[in-house]
C-alpha cells in the first residue's frame, strides 16, 4: 500500500515556517560559547585529537585510549570541522542537524500515516518538549543517536504500515546500525518489528500485504544493520588484533564488555528506581506531557480498534521504556528516543487535545508560572541577597556584585509575561512565543555570560599568562582544561590517581625547572606542595587551580627523595 498523499501549497507553507522557526530556536547561541561540561569538552577533545593525529579508529583522551563510546559521533564532529574550521562554531552543528532531521522524520511519518496537520502537531510536540530542546542545544551524543533510532523506526514503519517499501526497510536497518556505532543502543530501532509481528499474528486490519517468499529481503535488513556496524568495527577489530599493542586489546575489551553488557546489567553509577523514567516523562517532557491525560483514553480506544498506525510506534515506545527501566543505571536522556514515536502515536489526537479549554488553561498556567519563577529569581537577586545568588555566583566564578545574570533572568521572565499578556486570548500562540523567547534569550545570554568559567577558557588563559612561555603540566585535569589550554602543555594521564599524577609531574618539572610549571587542581595538592609558594590561578567548574614552580615543592619530595 503506497502512500500517495499530496501536500498542498498551503501545507508546504505551514511546514516551511515551522521548520524555519525550529531552526532559529535550535541554532540560537551557536558560536557564542565553547564546549561545557559534563560531556561536551570530552567529546570535542576526542574529536580534536582524532583530527590532529589522523587516527580515526581509536579515540584518545590525552595520552589514554577512550573506550566509553563508539566513534561515529566524533567522526561527525570532525566532518562539521571540515566545513567550519573553528571548534567553537562547529561543535554544535551535528546536534543541530540531528534535531532538525528528527523533527522532519516525525512530521513526515505522521503525515504519511494520517495527514499534514497531524504531522505538524507531532513535530510541534517534539520541539516543545523541554528535554528535546535542552539536548538539541548540547554537543552530546544523544541527539545523534535519537536521530538514527528515529530514522530506523521511520524506515521500518514506512515498510510495514504503508508498504511494501523494502528500500526504506533496509535504510531503517542501516540507520539502526549507525546508531550502534554512535552509542550502542541503536539496535532499539529494530524492536519495532516485535509489535508488527504480533499485529500480523493477530491479524490486525490495515496492514499492507508485503508478499510471500521474501525471506531474503527480510534477511537483507540484518545485512544492512551489521554492514553499518562493520564500517568501523571490522577495521578496528583487525587493527586491535594485529597491531601487537596491548592498549588496543584493552580498548576492545573495555568497549565490548564493560561499557555495554556490564554497564547495562550491573551499572556502577546513576542507579535509580525502576519507575524513575515515569517522573522524567511527566516533568522533562512538558508541555507534551500535559496532553497525556487526554491521550490515554484515545490510545485505549485505538487498542480496542486494533489501530496498527497508532500502536506500532506506541508499542515500540513501551518496549524502549521497559528496556531502560530494567537496567539499574538510569539517566534522564536515555528515554529521549521514545519521544518522537510517542508524538507520532499522539498525532491524530493532538489537534483536538490542544483545542480543549482545560488543556489551554494548563498550558498557559505552566508558562506563566515559569515566567514568574525567572522574573522572581531575578528580582530577588537584584534587590536582596538570597542564598542562591551567592551560591551560583561562587560556583560559576561570577564577580561579586556583577548582576548581569540576574538582569538576564528578569528580562527573560518579563518577555515571557509580555508574550502571555499579548496573546492572552490564544494560549497556543502565547506558549509558543513565550517558550521560544525563553530558549533564545536564556541559552544565548548564558552562553555569553558564563562561557569563560564553564568552558575553563578563563582559567586556562590566566594560567598561560602567569606561566609565560613555560610548558604547563596538568595535574588533576578535566577535559576542558586540555581542550582550552593555550601554548605548550603536557599531561600525566587522566584516570591515574591524583597523587601519582603529582609525583610524575614533579619529576617532569625537575628535568627542566626553568621552562616547566605545574597547573594543579586544588584537590590534588598534598604535603609535597608548599602553598605559600604556589600561585592561585582561579576557579573553573567549581574547582580551584594553582600554578607551581620548583620552589613550591617541599624539599623532602624533590629529586631522589621523592616518595
Amino acid at each position: 500500500m503506497i502512500d500517495n498523499r499530496q501536500v498542498s501549497p498551503d501545507s508546504r507553507r505551514e511546514a516551511f515556517w515551522f521548520f524555519a522557526i525550529a531552526f532559529l530556536v535550535l541554532a540560537a547561541g551557536i558560536g557564542l560559547r565553547a564546549p561545557w561540561p559534563a560531556d561536551e569538552p570530552r567529546f570535542v577533545l576526542v574529536a580534536k585529537q582524532m583530527w590532529d593525529s589522523g587516527d580515526w579508529l581509536f579515540p584518545h583522551r590525552g595520552h589514554e585510549l577512550y573506550a566509553d563510546k563508539p566513534p561515529l559521533f566524533f567522526w561527525l564532529l570532525g566532518v562539521a570541522h571540515v566545513f567550519v574550521r573553528s571548534w567553537t562554531w562547529s561543535f554544535l552543528l551535528p546536534s543541530l542537524v540531528a534535531a532538525m532531521a528528527t523533527l522532519w522524520l516525525t512530521y513526515d511519518l505522521a503525515r504519511r500515516l494520517w495527514s499534514h496537520r497531524a504531522g505538524l502537531w507531532a513535530a510541534i510536540a517534539v520541539l516543545a518538549a523541554t528535554q528535546f530542546l535542552y539536548q538539541a542545544k548540547r554537543a552530546q551524543i544523544d541527539p545523534t543517536v535519537v536521530c538514527f533510532i528515529t530514522l530506523g523506526v521511520y524506515g521500518i514503519a514506512r515498510h510495514v504500515l504503508r508498504g511494501p517499501d523494502w528500500r526504506w526497510y533496509w535504510i531503517g536497518c542501516f540507520a539502526a546500525g549507525l546508531g550502534v556505532i554512535s552509542k550502542g543502543v541503536g539496535f532499539l530501532a529494530l524492536l519495532a518489528l516485535i509489535p508488527y509481528a504480533l499485529m500480523r499474528w493477530r491479524k490486525w486490519p490495515g496492514l499492507p500485504d508485503l508478499g510471500r517468499h521474501n525471506a531474503w529481503r527480510w534477511s537483507a535488513g540484518a545485512l544492512a544493520f551489521f554492514g553499518a556496524i562493520a564500517l568501523w568495527f571490522v577495521p578496528m577489530l583487525v587493527t586491535a588484533l594485529t597491531s601487537g599493542d596491548p592498549e588496543h586489546r584493552a580498548y576492545l575489551h573495555e568497549l565490548l564488555f564493560r561499557q555495554t553488557a556490564t554497564r547495562y546489567t550491573a551499572a556502577w553509577h546513576h542507579t535509580q528506581a525502576p519507575w524513575y523514567f515515569l517522573g522524567i516523562i511527566a516533568g522533562f517532557w512538558m508541555p507534551f506531557s500535559l496532553a497525556l491525560p487526554w491521550l490515554f483514553p484515545r490510545w485505549w480506544q485505538a487498542l480496542r480498534a486494533r489501530d496498527a498506525a497508532v500502536w506500532l510506534p506506541l508499542g515500540w515506545s513501551l518496549l524502549v521504556l521497559a528496556f531502560f527501566s530494567a537496567s539499574p543505571g538510569k539517566r534522564d536522556m536515555y528515554i529521549l528516543p521514545m519521544l518522537p514515536m510517542m508524538a507520532v502515536a499522539a498525532a491524530p489526537y493532538l489537534e483536538s487535545t490542544v483545542a480543549s479549554p482545560w488543556f489551554r488553561r494548563l498550558l498557559m498556567a505552566m508558562v506563566v508560572v515559569l515566567a514568574l519563577v525567572f522574573a522572581g529569581a531575578g528580582i530577588a537577586a537584584l534587590t536582596g541577597n538570597p542564598g542562591f545568588e551567592t551560591r551560583i555566583e561562587a560556583e560559576r566564578g561570577l564577580p561579586l556584585g556583577d548582576d548581569k545574570l540576574w538582569w538576564l533572568l528578569l528580562a527573560t521572565g518579563i518577555a515571557m509575561l509580555v508574550a502571555c499578556a499579548w496573546f492572552r486570548r490564544n494560549a497556543l500562540k502565547a506558549a509558543g512565543w513565550a517558550l521560544s523567547l525563553l530558549v533564545v534569550l536564556l541559552f544565548s545570554g548564558t552562553a555569553v555570560l558564563l562561557d569563560a568559567e564553564n568552558s575553563a577558557r578563563g582559567v586556562m588563559e590566566r594560567g598561560r599568562e602567569l606561566a609565560g612561555t613555560a610548558t604547563l603540566g596538568l595535574v588533576g585535569w578535566k577535559e576542558q582544561n586540555l581542550l582550552q589550554a593555550v601554548g605548550p602543555v603536557e599531561e600525566f594521564g587522566f584516570k591515574r590517581p591524583y597523587a601519582e599524577q603529582l609525583r610524575v609531574g614533579i619529576s617532569w618539572m625537575e628535568m627542566s625547572p626553568e621552562t616547566r610549571r605545574l597547573f594543579v587542581f586544588d584537590g590534588a595538592l598534598d604535603a609535597c606542595v608548599l602553598r605559600e609558594h604556589a600561585v592561585r590561578v582561579g576557579t573553573a567548574n567549581r574547582r580551584d587551580w594553582w600554578l607551581l614552580d620548583a620552589s613550591a615543592i617541599a624539599p623532602e619530595c624533590r629529586g631522589a627523595s621523592a616518595p
